[in-house]
C-alpha cells in the first residue's frame, strides 16, 4: 500500500500512549496524519473515536487508518461497525501482512496494553508495504458488506 493520503488515528485512553509512539514514527518517515483523539490519558469512550476516524475513511479525508485501544477489540467492533472499514487487531508482523494482502485491511488495530513500541513499528511497516494481493481474496471481501 502506499500512502498518498493523510493517515487518520485514533485511540481511547488506554491506547494514547502507543498512539503518541505511532505519531513519532509517521513524523520520523514524513508521512501526514490527522489525530481524531482522544487527546490524554483521562478515561474515555473508544466508541467516540472509532467512529470519527471510520467517518473519515468513509469520506475519504484519510486512508489507511491506525487505531489503538486497551486490548484493540473495542475500537475494533466500533470500527468494523461501518460497512466500507475493514479493520483488523494486530500484534505481530506476519498478521499485519495478511489482513493488508488477504483482507484488503484499512485500518490496522493495536492492543495498546499488549503491544510495545518495537513491534508495532515493525508492525506499520509491514502493513505500510504490502499489497493487497486481489484474486480470491476480492470474492470474499465483497461478501462482508450486509446488505
Amino acid at each position: 500500500m502506499k500512502v498518498t493520503s493523510i493517515v487518520g488515528l485514533a485511540s481511547d485512553h488506554a491506547g494514547y500512549p502507543l498512539k503518541q509512539f505511532v505519531k513519532k514514527y509517521l513524523d520520523e518517515r514524513g508521512i501526514s496524519y490527522q489525530d481524531y483523539g482522544t487527546d490524554s490519558e483521562s478515561s474515555c469512550d473508544y466508541s467516540d473515536f472509532g467512529h470519527a476516524l471510520a467517518k473519515a475513511i468513509e469520506k475519504g479525508e484519510v486512508y489507511p487508518g491506525i487505531a489503538v485501544c486497551g486490548s484493540g477489540e473495542g475500537i475494533s467492533m466500533t470500527l468494523n461497525k461501518h460497512q466500507s472499514i475493514r479493520a483488523g487487531l494486530v500484534w505481530r508482523p506476519e498478521i499485519a501482512h495478511l489482513i493488508r494482502q488477504h483482507n484488503d485491511a484499512n485500518v490496522i488495530v493495536f492492543p495498546g496494553r499488549f503491544i510495545d513500541e518495537t513491534t508495532a513499528a515493525a508492525c506499520l511497516d509491514e502493513f505500510f508495504k504490502t499489497e493487497f494481493e486481489g484474486g480470491r481474496h476480492q470474492a470474499r471481501i465483497d461478501k462482508i458488506p450486509v446488505k
